[in-house]
């Protein structure tokens, strides 16, 4: 059931989304070459305390941790770990849910740890930019899918990458996860309409290759990684549709 938001959730929501845009441009100046993600996941837990916010993923469905931390090939829900150091050339995404005052803001991007190759600054701009595409279509009465999947598939499929199918955005803000589920591909099943109030995030994670295909880690049942072994990338916001097109939440 897709949950419209009346003002004073979206005045809630607005605030936490903000917090979690603070808290993504706060951690993204540590991220440099001999850097632990556990000292990543540290530094944003308390950020986030010290702002009288709670960090949504930890104890999440079990989720171990206050941040996700996903490097080169992880797609998404990377566990930050002492053992972890960023490397030069590395690209790693910090993908950040604050809980304020019982609102929820969702946020993430990808960054590169120092210099990176010419293909992976490609990679992380044609991501960038099928989200901030998508984004400027949004407006109420349209389908969602023609704002979303039919917007990102073809400028990833005509840069030679993937659109991750298997995962997706999802609807936001009472809850960590709210319907609508949100595609980030073409499919012709989704015929939801978009209507002024929603609030949802979108996030494609792009493969640096046309194999869309990922796999869960066995080991921890959270990493996801490219089948393939490809490089991928995710940028997200969390956006209100308003009575004449969005409002993106998680900007600075």
């Amino acid at each position: 059931m897709i949950i419209i938001k009346n003002q004073t959730q979206i005045e809630g929501i607005r605030k936490s989304s903000k917090l979690a845009a603070v808290t993504l441009d706060y951690l993204s100046k540590f991220v440099k070459p001999g850097i632990s993600t556990e000292k990543l996941n540290e530094l944003g837990h308390k950020f986030i305390i010290e702002n009288g916010a709670i960090p949504a993923p930890l104890n999440y469905s079990g989720f171990p941790k206050s941040i996700c931390t996903s490097i080169n090939n992880v797609v998404c829900h990377g566990i930050p770990s002492v053992n972890e150091t960023l490397k030069e050339g590395d690209i790693i995404n910090l993908d950040i849910t604050t809980i304020l005052d019982g609102y929820y803001g969702d946020t993430s991007a990808t960054f590169p740890v120092g210099k990176i190759s010419q293909e992976t600054q490609k990679l992380i701009n044609i991501t960038k930019k099928c989200l901030n595409d998508s984004i400027k279509s949004l407006k109420p009465g349209k389908l969602l899918n023609d704002c979303v999947g039919k917007i990102i598939e073809p400028i990833a499929k005509k840069n030679g990458y993937s659109v991750v199918r298997e995962l997706g955005g999802h609807g936001v803000g009472i809850s960590f996860h709210e319907d609508p589920f949100i595609f980030h591909f073409n499919t012709n099943q989704e015929k939801v309409i978009l209507k002024e109030g929603m609030i949802f995030t979108i996030e494609p994670m792009i493969n640096a290759s046309s194999n869309y295909r990922i796999t869960l880690d066995r080991h921890d049942n959270w990493t996801i990684r490219t089948l393939d072994g490809s490089l991928s990338a995710q940028f997200e916001h969390t956006v209100l549709i308003t009575k004449n097109g969005y409002e993106v939440l998680t900007t600075l």
